[in-house]
């Protein structure tokens, strides 16, 4: 039930964006829109991370829902780091993203590419596969936190 209300609000929050989007949305609309498509999927990546790490049950219908979640709003957030959207709102976002934006879109592109892997293993039911493709996409994740996400908000 959690899994399809998640879904549901990030198909909202889709729809919604994509009107604003098309008003011309104001940064700080656009810096909420970004945060919620990263806190629902990291939401979600949490309980394949949990699964992986055996601190929650195995459930091979749990992981591909996961998956499905993390795969479709990972998608999402990368076009609200344009320009003035660096701030407006608080955020965990470092400044740097706009002076790095090629590097930026370098470890955005690559989580996207981990994350697909891991959607294809999570289909499969693989559970060893499900493990591997969960521990390769949180690096991917990790890098570019490590490099470009605050550990405290700023304005």
């Amino acid at each position: 039930m959690k899994r399809c209300l998640l879904l549901f609000a990030g198909t909202v929050s889709i729809g919604l964006s994509a009107a604003a989007l098309a008003q011309g949305a104001k940064p700080e609309e656009e810096i909420r829109y970004r945060q919620s498509a990263l806190n629902v999927m990291g939401r979600s990546f949490g309980t394949l991370w949990a699964m992986s790490q055996g601190k929650m049950a195995f459930n091979a219908q749990l992981a591909a829902d996961s998956a499905a979640i993390v795969e479709m709003m990972s998608k999402l957030p990368w076009n609200s780091f344009g320009p003035g959207t660096d701030k407006g709102a608080p955020t965990k976002a470092d400044a740097k993203i706009w002076s790095e934006m090629d590097k930026f879109k370098d470890k955005a592109d690559k989580m996207k590419t981990e994350v697909g892997k891991l959607a294809q293993a999570a289909r499969s039911g693989d559970e060893a596969a499900i493990k591997a493709a969960t521990g390769d996409t949180g690096k991917a994740c990790k890098s570019c936190h490590d490099d470009y996400r605050l550990k405290e908000f700023r304005q």
